[in-house]
Formats: C-alpha cells, structure tokens, sequence
C-alpha cells in the first residue's frame, strides 16, 4: 500500500511539473533545429561578378558569432552555413540541394540574387523549407499566393523605379532617359517600375534608350558610349556594384554628364563610389533605407555606434564605410527577431508564420520612421525609401520618407 501510495505521489509531482512548465512539453522542432542548435543556409556570391556582395555573407556571419558570443537566442547557439555560387543559377541549385538535403538547415537565408534565387525558388517550395529574406528586390518574391515558402527583406525594384520616376517628373520633365539594365528580371522590374511611375506617354517620349548588359561581360563600356550617343541626359544606372563604378567612371572619362540615379543596391560609397572616383560621382541621386555610416549625420546616433563597436570586435576586416555592412547586420537581427518570436516552436511551418507576423519591428540601422511590417498576405517587409544626393563624400537624405506601392496579394 505504501508503495502504491509512492508511485501515485510520484505521478502527481510529474504532472505537476508538466504543468508547472509547459515549454517543456510544448517544444517542437523541425530539421536543423534542436535543444542545442539552430542551423541556417545561406548562398552567396563569394567569387564571381557580384562577388563585392560577399561582404553582406560575411557580415551576417560576424553578427550570428556575436550572438552566441552572448549565449544565443533562447540558449540556441546559430549554426551558419554558407557556400559560394559564383552567382550562377545552377550552382545555386546544387548549393540549395546541399544545404537542405545533406546539411539539413532549418532554412535558407538571405541568399542573394534575383536569378539564382528565381532558380531554388520551386525547389525550396516543394521542399516546403522557407526561403526567407532573399537578397533581392524583384517583385516576385513576395508572391505569397503562388510561393508561400519563399519572402523578400528589401524595398522593391519597382518601387524604387517608381520613386525615380516622381522626381524626374517634377524636376526634370524635358529630360531624355537613357537606362542601363542588368538583364535578367532585376533589370525588367527596375524599368517597369520607372515606366510604370512616368505613365505611357512620358514614358514613350522621354526614355530614348535601354541598354542591356550581362553579368558575365568585363566591362559596360561601350553601353555607355551608346547611351550618351542617343543623346541621353538623365542617366537610370540599375548595375551591380562592380558594374555600376565602371558606368560612373566611363561617363566621366568621355564627358558625358547626365542626371545620374543609380539603383539603392550599389549606391555604397565604399564597394561602388571609391572605386568609380568620389568626384566623378558627386550629385548622383539614389534611394535609401537604411543609414549611409560615412553620412556624419549619423556620427553620434546610439544604433550606428552600436554597429562600430561589433564591427571593430567581430568583424574588424570589414569595409565600416559599405552600406553592404549594414544591410547584413539589419537582415540579420530581422531573422534573429522571427526566431525569438517563434520560441520553442522552431518548426519550417513556424518560421514562416513569425515572418509574417513581423509589427513596426524598427532596428536602429533603418532610417527614421521606416518600419518592417509583414502579414500572411504581405511578404514584402520593407516598403519605404528616402531621396539622397551624393555630395562628393557621403550621400545627403532629401525629401520625405515616401511609401511603396506594391502592398498586399
């Protein structure tokens, strides 16, 4: 009797722990994920022509050493796996198959590149692994309805095409638009979204020419030339960085001197600006959303010192004067958000459910009053952008913060 009374006390102080503590009972895990470990996948262009992109790779390593430096998230020490594709689709294909099939992350994250993200999307779906925060602003990657596995991080092409497309309509409406494009979807979304924002008719009179160029070519020279043939002057430059300082530095050297914009994804004074030559990119337009650490505007600000100091201890190689340094850092404390709200529950199913239910999360390196707001029928976190000019040294915020136009599908 005793004994009997033993074993029934004994089930009662189980249960009451249980009870007590229902994290304990509540944990769920999918592959890549465990009491220990949280396992991530990342594909990024470590050789190759995008290859001035590898910073933002090695910048979200850096953060994720930080963060097990400081215990983790929730005790998880980050796993990051991170392979090269050279950005070249089909080897981001066998990296992606790597990754989730012999690796087994939980996900894949912030892999860069619209083709080669384009290439993994309907593998990763099947999958039903979340492709979560692509680099890349190509529209389609918010198309929850028809790739629910799949989420982008950035403002849109179209987007910023559209914004463009306002000012040269205010302040230039005489002008004759001459557009170098990257030629892929990238490219196209950017042009849609400027053609879009200038409506049919301006746009039929006032764009005189669209240039095409590939990653793979050594240089865009002679596009340049062509451009400035056609008598353009207004200059829409939508290249990858190490395109783009060869653009800036070849109009320069046969004296073409356009209005030039030149796309948010290489407006980085150190990856893109230096190299093309500080002076011959003074008063070149383009967009922001977060903040520029060679604007002195930003010298005393709390998130920006905050950014120095893990630069200076975990990443003290890395270029401080690249936005791609920055935009590493915000892309990673956006996932690291999205997995201290999911808890114990760190299942692809889960991940994919906080992603979307991301409110007025507002990390310190974006620009005031830009927020990322998601929802199940919104993957597009981030949809506000500020006007800049380049002053010779640091790109000057203009204008108000203006809102995107893609919204919900």
């Amino acid at each position: 009797m005793t004994q009997t009374r033993g074993v029934l006390l004994a089930l009662i102080v189980l249960g009451l722990s249980v009870v007590t503590n229902p994290a304990a009972a509540e944990k769920k895990y999918d592959p890549g994920a465990s009491d220990s470990e949280i396992k991530i996948g990342n594909i990024m262009p470590y050789s190759g022509p995008l290859s001035a992109y590898a910073l933002i790779g090695r910048t979200e390593a850096a953060f994720f050493n930080q963060i097990n430096a400081e215990g983790g998230i929730n005790g998880r020490k980050i796993n990051f796996i991170t392979y090269d594709d050279a950005f070249s689709p089909p080897k981001t294909v066998e990296q992606a198959r790597k990754l989730v099939e012999s690796d087994e992350v939980l996900l894949i994250f912030n892999s860069l590149g619209t083709p080669t993200n384009n290439a993994i999307r309907p593998y990763m779906n099947s999958k039903k692994v979340p492709q979560l925060f692509v680099a890349t602003g190509a529209t389609q990657f918010g198309d929850v309805k028809s790739f629910p596995w799949t989420m982008g991080w950035q403002p849109t092409y179209q987007t910023e095409g559209r914004i463009y497309a306002k000012y040269i309509l205010q302040n230039l409406p005489q002008g004759k638009i001459g557009i170098l494009y990257q030629n892929d979807d990238s490219g196209r979304d950017y042009i849609k979204g400027l053609r879009d924002g200038l409506g049919d008719e301006a746009a039929k009179r006032m764009i005189v020419a669209q240039v095409p160029y590939d990653p793979s070519e050594t240089t865009v020279d002679s596009q340049i030339v062509t451009l400035k043939t056609m008598g353009a002057d207004v200059f829409f430059n939508e290249t990858s960085p190490k395109f783009a300082a060869q653009a800036i530095r070849k109009a320069a050297e046969i004296g073409w001197k356009p209005v030039q914009f030149l796309a948010s994804v290489s407006n980085s004074v150190g990856s893109v600006l230096k190299p093309a030559g500080l002076e011959n990119a003074k008063g070149i337009l383009s967009t922001n959303y977060l903040k520029d650490p060679t604007d002195p505007t930003w010298k005393d600000d709390p998130a920006i010192k905050e950014w120095a100091s893990f630069m200076d201890k975990y990443f003290p190689e890395g270029d401080k004067t690249s936005t791609f340094s920055v935009y590493g850092y915000l892309t990673a404390q956006t996932v690291v958000q999205v997995f201290k709200q999911c808890g114990d529950e760190l299942t692809r199913e889960n991940i994919m459910r906080q992603a979307a239910n991301l409110k007025n999360f507002e990390p310190g390196l974006l620009l005031p009053g830009i927020k990322i707001n998601t929802s199940p029928t919104d993957y597009y976190p981030l949809e506000q952008m500020q006007m800049s000019r380049f002053n010779g040294d640091h790109g000057v915020l203009f204008g108000p913060v203006i809102a995107g136009e893609i919204g919900t599908q």
